[in-house]
């Protein structure tokens, strides 16, 4: 049996000289920065996708040494058509592995050797992603949220973020991701990976840090607008996923306002009834984040954005309903 980053009749091969990275970015300026001298020397290249950037995020990535790769203007921009961009810059022959990452993360020491070593040891994995955390989780709430919301269990996965070492022949295999998805693309292409017989899987390793910066309430409830037109869009394509999600939209986000409106109007004690539903939700979330660690009021204003939450989810549910229903292209939903 080969040992890990080994290939049959042949020397131990380097990480570094396996992995193709590809970032995709706009306007992320120093982010962007950092990102390119945390792959430097760790990957066999880097290309650079930018989707319309004003800033000089192009050439500062030229500088780094990396291909930079421009979209196309004329079609509306997503993630998984930078993603695809990326893909389709790789030249014949290239490496094993694509770490995917997005621009405004820094990826950590060692977290390449290991999840080559992984992908080496799983030949029935796919993708293997680690811990990607926020930079600066102290700098908002919202921040500790993103922070909170990617801390995913150790083990087999159903899905990733951005951030994952992806094989190469499986994500090809594939074909790639679906351009017109504009939210939750990954969990997207990961569906199909697991419908193609591939597993993913998170280990217990540091993977990139994030850099949210989230700062204010609207951009908050514009990634959560875009969250729910994810649930609803791939939901659509997969049916059995983010069904729950999906679920707890509709309930908290629909029918008990209803029925809080219909209790107010025949019989107040209604109302009330289901405004304390919402007030236990609303505790029951603040507990579970207080066993993680996080001090009370901070878990307490946490628990109650996650209970605001539904209500923009439900909106991106409506956008994506709307769009459809009168045959628009969907447009990316931005918060930066």
């Amino acid at each position: 049996m080969n040992g890990p980053n080994q290939i049959a009749g042949q020397a131990t091969v380097p990480a570094a000289a396996r992995i193709d990275a590809i970032v995709i970015g706009r306007n992320e300026g120093t982010r962007l920065e950092a990102c390119l001298a945390s792959l430097r020397g760790k990957t066999r290249r880097i290309i650079y996708v930018d989707s319309g950037s004003t800033d000089d995020s192009p050439a500062m990535a030229r500088t780094a040494g990396a291909i930079v790769v421009a979209l196309d203007l004329s079609q509306p921009f997503t993630a998984a058509r930078a993603r695809n961009a990326g893909l389709a810059a790789l030249p014949d022959g290239c490496a094993d592995f694509v770490q995917m990452i997005d621009g405004d993360c820094t990826v950590a020491a060692g977290w390449l050797d290991q999840a080559a070593s992984f992908l080496d040891s799983r030949p029935q994995a796919a993708l293997v992603c680690g811990r990607r955390r926020e930079r600066f989780p102290q700098a908002s709430i919202y921040n500790l949220l993103c922070d909170w919301e990617w801390n995913t269990p150790v083990g087999p996965a159903r899905a990733c973020g951005g951030d994952a070492l992806i094989r190469l022949d499986a994500i090809k295999g594939i074909g790639g991701y679906r351009d017109d998805v504009i939210a939750a693309e990954d969990d997207e292409m990961c569906q199909r990976l697991r419908a193609a017989g591939w597993q993913l899987w998170r280990i217990d390793a540091e993977m990139t840090g994030h850099d949210a910066a989230i700062r204010r309430f609207g951009q908050w409830w514009r990634r959560a607008v875009r969250a729910g037109h994810g649930f609803a869009e791939v939901g659509a394509l997969h049916p059995g996923y983010f069904a729950a999600e999906r679920r707890r939209v509709l309930l908290w986000g629909a029918v008990l306002p209803v029925v809080v409106l219909a209790g107010l109007l025949v019989w107040p004690p209604l109302a009330v009834g289901v405004l304390a539903l919402y007030a236990l939700s609303l505790a029951r979330m603040a507990l579970r984040l207080g066993k993680h660690g996080m001090p009370f009021l901070q878990a307490l204003r946490a628990a109650g954005l996650i209970t605001l939450s539904k209500f923009p989810n439900l909106q991106g549910v409506l956008i994506r309903g709307y769009r459809r229903l009168h045959g628009r292209a969907a447009t990316i939903i931005e918060y930066k």
